[in-house]
């Protein structure tokens, strides 16, 4: 069904209890040509443009629970591409350009708000990291902005420019904004399933059929599934999937955690992200300020995390912004972030014939949902990695070609 002004007012009339299923919830068939492992938003987006791009319309999403509840729904919804190296600048400014028309693509209102992102500098060292980042961006076409402390002021008026984290100016992008996670999520899991893709929710897979180092298959706890290819994107559980398959990957995975506070007026207009203290903030469609935290100090597939994150979060909030200083928090959440040692993702074939993984994206996961999943798509469908995600190998490891982006991917760790 194509939504539209139209729709709306006729379901109006039915007090929207006639609006039919968004996407089926079939049985698992006994095989497909791919099989995607992992329902959130890499893995819906993947399946989506195989079917709609690629040709590959006998695909099936496997999720072990429900539709987007792992990563997709556990993040802080930014959305921007000032990254520091071309690999990277070319996959996220990618994903940036699909952001901006998904909604129309999708048919699908994912309310992607392109608001501007601040990237604020308290040091002589963040100023240099800023400059440096900004200069390649320019060099990479991706728009970038040097901000004094004076036009900070003016963008977030109740900063404190003098706190114990002075702010000494920032990088500004103004294609940068937030999205709604869960309709991203719905967004690609409708228009997926309206071009045959079969999404199987609650399909926890257990293991791999390998024969002579090719996988034909999964196995999971609604039966086998026979598969020409198999693509894994399970963000935090890719090394679980990997050993399983019987190889290693080099991901280390943590729980990162974030939170929201009571629901206000618009005050903020913007995303403002602090390196330097690992505190960013925005305002939710909602009212509700969108705080993102560091990760915990240890390995954990827990999706909780340690109460002092939250405390050092909070702390360095209050005195950037001490208007804030007697909000309520709302609600705390957490999600499994996996790691590279270069900070940088995995997206590429493995040791096993015709099994991919997509995984390794820590905190820039969610940004890069549109851009992951088209190249993802593409080098699935095809006999070679799609150029923009060829750098991207678990090969550079073992070469070295490694894609260092611990400074601008904004996170303490």
């Amino acid at each position: 069904m194509k939504y539209s002004i139209y729709s709306l007012i006729r379901n109006a009339f039915s007090y929207h209890e006639d609006w039919p299923q968004a996407w089926r919830s079939p049985d698992p068939r006994s095989s497909y040509e791919v099989v995607i492992v992992g329902g959130g938003g890499h893995g819906l987006a993947t399946a989506y443009y195989l079917a709609s791009e690629c040709g590959v319309r006998d695909v099936a999403v496997i999720e072990k629970g429900w539709l987007g509840g792992g990563n997709t729904g556990r993040n802080t919804t930014i959305v921007r591409s000032n990254y520091l190296w071309d690999e990277s600048a070319a996959i996220y400014d990618h994903s940036v350009k699909l952001w901006h028309g998904l909604s129309q693509q999708l048919n699908y209102n994912v309310m992607f708000s392109p608001r501007g992102l601040l990237h604020l500098a308290h040091s002589v060292h963040d100023m240099q990291e800023i400059g440096r980042r900004g200069n390649s961006n320019f060099l990479n076409g991706i728009d970038a902005e040097y901000l004094t402390p004076q036009q900070v002021k003016e963008m977030v008026p109740f900063i404190n420019l003098n706190c114990r984290y002075p702010v000494m100016g920032a990088l500004l992008q103004r294609r940068g904004g937030v999205a709604r996670h869960d309709a991203v999520a719905w967004g690609y899991a409708r228009a997926a399933d309206a071009l045959g893709v079969d999404i199987i929710q609650n399909c926890e897979v257990t293991g791999f059929e390998i024969d002579d180092g090719t996988v034909k298959g999964v196995r999971t706890s609604r039966g086998n599934i026979s598969a020409n290819k198999v693509g894994c994107v399970v963000a935090g559980n890719c090394s679980v999937l990997a050993e399983m398959a019987g190889f290693r990957l080099p991901i280390e995975s943590f729980p990162l955690q974030a939170l929201v506070s009571e629901p206000i007026k618009p005050i903020i207009d913007c995303v403002v992200m602090s390196n330097g203290v690992h505190a960013y903030i925005s305002q939710s469609d909602r009212g509700e300020l969108v705080i993102g935290a560091s990760s915990d100090a240890y390995n954990s597939y827990s999706q909780r995390g340690g109460f002092n994150v939250i405390e050092d979060t909070v702390g360095a909030i209050v005195e950037l912004y001490p208007i804030f200083s007697r909000m309520c928090m709302l609600r705390q959440w957490g999600g499994i972030v996996d790691v590279t040692v270069d900070r940088s993702p995995l997206i590429s074939k493995t040791p096993i014939k015709n099994l991919y993984i997509n995984c390794g994206w820590g905190t820039g996961g969610f940004k890069a949902t549109p851009g992951s999943g088209h190249v993802f798509a593409h080098s699935i469908a095809g006999t070679d990695m799609h150029p923009i995600a060829a750098p991207f190998s678990i090969d550079r490891f073992n070469t070295g070609a490694l894609i260092d982006e611990g400074a601008a991917a904004a996170v303490a760790h």
